[in-house]
């Protein structure tokens, strides 16, 4: 008798927007840019892939593949992500 292990994923604990934008805003404080995109891929993936996309005006596959860990997608891309997850972007100073 083996113990059954399951990977944690953390898009199963994202349940409300704000859970989704403090963890954003978290990876994005304190991770690198490669962190932030594999953030936005969990972020869509607990808001749901399939509307992310159809918001962000392109295509699941394409929204997959811009999010994927070897991808280096466009400022454009990652803007139109942000607002199909309901946020924008912004620049503040310290």
């Amino acid at each position: 008798m083996g113990i059954n292990i399951r990977p944690f994923d953390v898009a199963e604990h994202l349940e409300t927007d704000n859970d989704i934008w403090e963890f954003l805003a978290e990876v994005l404080a304190t991770g690198t840019t490669s962190d932030f995109i594999h953030a936005l891929n969990t972020a869509a993936r607990a808001k749901g892939m399939t509307e992310v996309a159809k918001q962000a005006g392109v295509t699941r596959a394409s929204l997959y593949k811009s999010l994927s860990a070897d991808s280096n997608p466009r400022f454009e891309t990652i803007s139109k992500i942000v607002e199909a997850l309901g946020g924008h972007l912004s620049v503040v100073s310290q």
